[in-house]
């Protein structure tokens, strides 16, 4: 047996304050059960108590409206477990990646430079199957699953150490052009999806990057200002090598980077 009540009370029953209701009214999300033609006045059924219930603790895990939509009129189907599901591993993911945030965090509070060894090489030119976008910051990880995935397909039986370049724009503008790449024989032949790209030759000052990527910027950094110290800058994108990268191992903590900064030279040795 169910009744109805105003939304007033309905607010009190399920702890959704009377504007989230209306918006939840407003958006198709929740309606009333009915809506006094002359006064506007919502009447809300008990019966409808579970479903709000079900909104709020959804909302509370910071479920985009149009997903908690999704799983309300999916009902009590495989759909919804499958809804859930992937909201909740895109929480722990998040949840993962605050963990390594706090560690990077209190290690950036630490006293004292961390110290980084500095390797100077020079990397002779090559060519490579490559995946060449205008890429955001904020969607860099999207994009590096994609490029890589489809390198994978066409090259992952090529021997050889994939990496991508990054330009100026992408780290001052928040967007810019980035180069994947999986390194070829020369007369390698085209491949569908993948373009065929001449890397430049060049020295590089090379610092490894281990672990989490939560606090990369630390090794750019450290990287960068042992560059301004001791070397001249070479014009050119930044280069990245993945040796242990998310697609070889589940833990991050494997994770070998090394970054290329483009150097004039190897600088002569002080003293």
């Amino acid at each position: 047996m169910t009744a109805t009540v105003t939304v007033g009370e309905f607010s009190r029953l399920t702890h959704l304050s009377v504007k989230t209701l209306h918006h939840y009214h407003e958006i198709g999300l929740l309606a009333p059960v009915s809506v006094d033609a002359s006064s506007g006045y919502r009447r809300y059924s008990t019966g409808q108590v579970e479903t709000a219930q079900l909104i709020r603790r959804l909302r509370e895990l910071r479920m985009p409206l149009t997903d908690v939509q999704a799983v309300v009129d999916a009902g009590d189907g495989a759909a919804r477990e499958e809804r859930l599901r992937a909201h909740l591993e895109r929480m722990e993911q998040e949840l993962a990646h605050t963990r390594d945030v706090v560690v990077s965090l209190r290690e950036l509070l630490t006293p004292g430079r961390p110290v980084l060894d500095v390797e100077y090489r020079f990397i002779p030119p090559f060519r490579a199957y490559g995946v060449r976008g205008q890429v955001l910051r904020d969607e860099i990880g999207p994009w590096c699953e994609f490029a890589f995935g489809r390198l994978g397909e066409v090259a992952g039986h090529i021997p050889g150490t994939s990496g991508a370049t990054y330009s100026d724009e992408f780290f001052a503008d928040d967007k810019g052009a980035v180069v994947a790449f999986h390194p070829v024989a020369p007369d390698q032949a085209p491949a569908d999806g993948v373009e065929l790209v001449d890397l430049p030759g060049g020295y590089f000052a090379i610092a490894v990057h281990a672990g989490p990527m939560a606090d990369f910027d630390r090794t750019y950094g450290a990287l960068g200002s042992h560059v301004a110290e001791y070397c001249e800058v070479a014009p050119g994108p930044i280069r990245e090598l993945y040796h242990i990268s998310p697609g070889d191992v589940p833990d991050e903590s494997d994770y070998r980077t090394e970054v290329c900064w483009p150097i004039q030279r190897i600088p002569a040795p002080k003293g």
